[in-house]
């Protein structure tokens, strides 16, 4: 089996991780950890050492467990809720953990909801966690 985190650090990123990191080894599951960036020139260098400090910091929480664990970066100029669902479906995952932060309605409206878009878009079960 293998399961995705949709991971950007923080304190619900960190629950979905844990939440995951708990799940995969209930199933004895392959774990992928991805943080999507727009990338080109709207990235910011401090944004990416960060994502790359995240992912480190996500490796080794579920190599800690014995897990195996893919940790990286997607730069493919996608939306965040895009770039999980694609990379769900290329990666053959069976599971997508995401930590979901909570926003007004007029937020959800100028900036949409990656958590929604992934819930409705992907091919396998979805789990949010708050």
């Amino acid at each position: 089996m293998k399961i995705m985190v949709g991971y950007n650090g923080g304190g619900v990123g960190i629950h979905a991780l844990e939440l995951a990191r708990d799940y995969a080894l209930l199933c004895n599951a392959e774990v992928y950890v991805m943080t999507s960036m727009e990338g080109g020139p709207k990235e910011k260098i401090a944004d990416v050492q960060k994502a790359d400090a995240d992912l480190k910091f996500a490796k080794e929480l579920m190599e800690a467990a014995n897990l195996p664990c893919t940790a990286e970066q997607s730069v493919r100029g996608y939306s965040p809720g895009e770039d999980i669902v694609e990379l769900a479906r290329e990666k053959n995952i069976d599971h997508i953990f995401l930590g979901i932060k909570k926003k007004s309605r007029a937020q959800k409206l100028i900036m949409g909801s990656t958590a929604r878009y992934v819930i409705l878009k992907a091919h396998c079960p979805v789990t949010t966690i708050n």
